[in-house]
């Protein structure tokens, strides 16, 4: 049924409705004639304005139509009985929503607050059921909410994202933008971590490439003891390592799939968590399907000591997996060795590098470690017998002769990337320092920008499901 609230609403729009398009059809009427760019930039920016203003009223109008529909009505009755707190109806309320277009628009919609004594002038914590089944967070429609994250994501600074917002005739402070992206992040976390959701993509009949390293940022952590004179916490920049990692496909040449959008994911809660999320990943793809799966990356002793249990947990066979340490690691391994031996020539380490990185690609390991261990001696013994260690340790996978002949890479130069676009070039820079929950947020927002996913975040972001998990 349709409040009187609604009733005169409906009667606004329809006349400030009727105003913006009568202001454009005089534009239509009267031909602007412009002489120079300025001008005709001016004339550009009021047609944009105009036609603005004229876009968030319609959506306005549409969005209070879907909140009085019967159907949404029903709807909303459902979420609130199946609300984790009991709920109860305290009438409808004007709300003030933004729109994608920069323009606040008034809708009326009913506000559910939990149960219990309520005291004057003060309102339990609640929700808007009808904006949340509509994706509407935060008092912004589901259009600029993306659009805000995504130029959080992709942008060097919040206030870049606010520069081009203010640009396209958005107006939102920078305090504002970082709310909406945060919270947009969050959201899209929650959603993630349900088992229901969804992966569209399938990795049947398919060779498979996955990889995982660190990067490096720093985090604003609270220090203990007094507040400064300005009453301001104090705080320590202290050097973390985001976990990022990344999978993909393969065509049957080696070269990376394009017709398969990569995964790529990252997260500060340590290494558990990043296989965590991997096997998730891996578990929604179906990679027991696959035709092969090939473990890649450096020597971290945190990543190959968990591989065997991701193996087992995901019930891969045997003679689907391959694990391979990136041959680039292990040539610099060669290098290091080779500068050790001060009474070399340059042309003497250059010939014994390229020669031990030859046998390598032969798959001759164990000549290498016996190469390592002929040179093992002299004021830097201890050193090289550390390089000869890494090789022993890690000979099981350095088999790349077998991966090169199946047409698989060698080197894990797509995480080495991944790492750079997703963390370093948004996250690390000198004197920037971040709150956990903040990093954590943009380091989804941009794994999945980067990834090609968006659309699927955005999804995430809008539903509804994890707030009944709460």
């Amino acid at each position: 049924m349709m409040s009187s609230g609604s009733l005169g609403q409906d009667i606004d729009d329809d006349r400030h409705i009727q105003e913006a398009l009568d202001a454009l059809h005089q534009m239509q009427e009267t031909p602007r004639l412009v002489s120079s760019p300025e001008e005709f930039e001016a004339l550009e920016y009021e047609i944009r304005r105009r036609t603005d203003r004229l876009g968030s009223l319609l959506v306005g109008y549409h969005l209070q139509q879907s909140l009085d529909s019967d159907t949404l009505q029903a709807e909303q009755a459902l979420l609130v009985s199946h609300w984790p707190k009991p709920l109860t109806n305290d009438g409808r309320v004007q709300v003030w929503v933004r729109t994608a277009q920069g323009l606040a628009v008034p809708v009326w919609v009913t506000y559910y607050r939990r149960k219990g004594q309520r005291r004057a002038g003060k309102r339990y914590a609640g929700v808007y059921a009808g904006l949340v089944l509509l994706g509407i967070y935060d008092r912004c429609t589901p259009a600029l909410s993306a659009a805000v994250s995504l130029l959080a994501a992709m942008l060097g600074s919040l206030d870049e994202a606010q520069d081009v917002l203010a640009d396209r005739g958005v107006e939102l402070d920078t305090k504002t933008v970082r709310q909406i992206a945060y919270r947009y992040g969050a959201r899209a976390r929650l959603e993630q971590q349900l088992e229901s959701t969804a992966c569209a993509d399938s990795v049947a009949g398919r060779r498979v490439v996955i990889s995982s390293d660190g990067g490096r940022m720093r985090l604003r952590e609270t220090k203990r003891g007094p507040k400064t004179k300005k009453g301001r916490q104090r705080y320590t920049g202290a050097w973390r390592e985001p976990k990022v990692l990344i999978v993909y496909v393969v065509d049957a040449e080696g070269k990376r799939d394009s017709s398969f959008a990569p995964v790529i994911d990252a997260t500060l809660k340590g290494p558990d968590a990043v296989f965590a999320l991997l096997r998730t990943y891996l578990q929604r793809l179906g990679i027991t399907q696959a035709d092969q799966v090939l473990f890649i990356a450096d020597g971290a002793p945190w990543i190959w000591k968990r591989v065997p249990r991701l193996v087992r947990a995901l019930g891969l066979a045997a003679e689907q997996v391959h694990e391979l340490l990136d041959f680039y690691h292990a040539a610099q391994h060669l290098g290091q060795v080779a500068a050790l031996r001060k009474d070399w020539s340059a042309k003497v380490r250059s010939r014994w590098r390229n020669q031990q990185r030859r046998l390598l690609l032969r798959g001759q390991v164990e000549q290498v470690i016996a190469a390592v261990r002929d040179i093992c001696r002299g004021r830097n013994s201890k050193a090289i017998r550390q390089h000869r260690d890494y090789f022993v340790k890690n000979q099981s996978r350095m088999v790349y002769a077998e991966i090169m002949a199946m047409q698989m890479p060698i080197g894990s130069g797509a995480i080495e990337s991944t790492v750079r676009r997703v963390v370093n070039l948004r996250l690390k820079g000198a004197s920037i320092f971040w709150c956990r929950a903040s990093a954590e947020a943009i380091l989804l927002l941009r794994s999945y920008y980067k990834a090609g996913r968006w659309n699927l975040l955005k999804r995430m972001a809008t539903s509804h499901l994890a707030l009944l998990e709460a």
